[in-house]
């Protein structure tokens, strides 16, 4: 039988062009599932254009949740947590507050359902910008440590100025005091990361790597770019820092001129019992230690002030998507003003419309990013939605380079303010675990708009035809990455 190639080549194009219409109808039915309009739409979009890669893409991006086993776990340490509420709420319940506007007690009580904590009064909150002494404040804490440090960040490095974090925490330790360290595996691109984990080893501190990397297929399989994006520090369950920043020196090792501008909150009081319980479920996940010595015997720490805060975890261990339902609710509640500083501001369509709402309403929006870009894809994503934030009556501001913003605050009206490690974009919406931090207290949000108010100091009012006037080039960018901000 003589083989003819041109034939088996037209065989295999005419099986392979039925073979990417079959996976088109398929994945049809796939995609859809559970999933948001606007991501399914996305996806499909890549799976008709380019099927067969699509559909790859789409087994390893697609799904943005942790894996059965994580979520599984999850639930173990919020059945836990809800236990230990319930005993708290017989043993102090002067501490189970909600705010006095019926609209706020109303999202609290959202809040406590989406991420199990309620909100807490007796806290204490100070506010710290100054980037070194963001990292020496928690190296003094830990100096003081009696009996437990836990530290958990997104992104850990040892470089010339977080060299006084090791050495505390190797004091600490040689005071008897246990040391917990988590930290992202995506610290593994900074410099010295290998000297780092041999550091930690060497001084006996007990770390582990957070979310890492399984892309083989079966039921540990993850998406590769789940992250925690979380920055908490506890030490004895009486003091909590948790803030936007990193440990890491200022411009983050970078080789051109950006450098970062960031905030701390340094906590006091029984919200502290809230970051240490967020702390335990990744601790748990990462371990499956459930720490369950401290939590027998660790009370609410006393009241430190007056303060009311609630902690929200949120992020692909959760069912819901729960600090992107915080910030709507926020939004739609808002009666005089709007303050977002954030260094990417990618939103969801219902984030959008509650914010162009507000504004058309009559509430003053204002939104503060940066001028530099640290990402590109974010960077000019966030851009194209600027026309129409511009067009509503939102005044946008632009933080002189080359410093870049990374500081995350939104004030609502005058009572209330959320910080935390939350960007509001889909990454921190869906993608990465969260914690964020909702105050209800007017001195606190006083503090907050009067760091926003330096900030606005320092940046470039936005105009209709200042953004107009840019070239054709940037406008095209910003319109073309604004079609991934689904998939980012």
């Amino acid at each position: 039988m003589e083989f003819n190639l041109a034939d088996t080549w037209q065989a295999f194009v005419f099986y392979f062009v039925i073979f990417e219409w079959v996976l088109r109808i398929v994945m049809l039915f796939i995609v859809p599932k559970n999933r948001r309009p606007s991501s399914a739409t996305s996806w499909l979009l890549v799976i008709m254009i380019v099927p067969l890669l699509g559909t790859i893409i789409f087994a390893m991006f697609g799904n943005p949740k942790l894996n059965k086993t994580r979520r599984k776990n999850q639930a173990a340490v919020d059945k836990l947590t809800s236990k230990e509420l319930s005993e708290l709420r017989d043993t102090h319940p002067e501490v189970f507050e909600l705010p006095d506007d019926p609209q706020l007690a109303e999202i609290a009580k959202l809040a406590d359902v989406l991420g199990g904590m309620p909100a807490m009064s007796g806290n204490s909150v100070s506010i710290e910008t100054d980037y070194k002494r963001i990292i020496t404040l928690q190296a003094e804490a830990i100096n003081l440590a009696e009996e437990y440090v836990h530290l958990e960040y997104f992104i850990l490095v040892l470089d010339h100025d977080t060299e006084i974090i090791f050495n505390a925490l190797e004091q600490a330790v040689t005071r008897g005091v246990t040391c917990r360290v988590l930290f992202d595996v995506l610290s593994l691109r900074y410099p010295k990361y290998r000297k780092m984990k041999k550091r930690l080893t060497t001084i006996g501190v007990v770390w582990h790597q957070m979310l890492p990397l399984n892309i083989i297929p079966g039921k540990n399989f993850m998406r590769p770019d789940l992250r925690n994006h979380r920055k908490i520090l506890i030490v004895d369950g009486k003091v909590a820092f948790s803030s936007s920043a990193n440990i890491v020196t200022r411009n983050y090792h970078r080789r051109d001129e950006l450098i970062y501008e960031e905030m701390m909150l340094k906590m006091e009081g029984p919200v502290v019992w809230q970051c240490n319980n967020v702390f335990r479920a990744d601790w748990f996940a990462e371990t499956k230690e459930p720490l369950l010595d401290l939590v027998e015997r660790e009370d609410l720490p006393k009241k430190s002030g007056t303060t009311l805060i609630q902690a929200l975890p949120s992020g692909p261990s959760h069912i819901h998507s729960n600090n992107l339902m915080l910030y709507t609710s926020l939004f739609h509640a808002a009666k005089k003003r709007i303050s977002i500083v954030v260094p990417y501001f990618v939103p969801d369509e219902s984030v959008l419309s509650a914010i162009i709402a507000a504004s058309q309403r009559g509430v003053k929006v204002t939104i503060i990013n940066s001028e530099i870009i640290d990402k590109l894809l974010v960077g000019h994503a966030q851009r194209s939605y600027y026309d129409e934030l511009l067009s509503a009556g939102v005044e946008i501001y632009l933080y002189k380079r080359p410093i870049f913003l990374h500081n995350k605050q939104v004030i609502i009206d005058d009572n209330v303010a959320v910080a935390g490690s939350s960007n509001l974009d889909m990454r921190s919406f869906e993608l990465d675990l969260e914690l964020t931090l909702v105050i209800y207290d007017n001195d606190v949000v006083s503090e907050l708009d009067a760091i926003e108010s330096s900030y606005m100091k320092k940046s470039i009012k936005v105009t209709q035809n200042m953004w107009d006037s840019r070239p054709f080039r940037l406008r095209l960018l910003d319109r073309l990455t604004r079609l991934t901000a689904a998939l980012q």
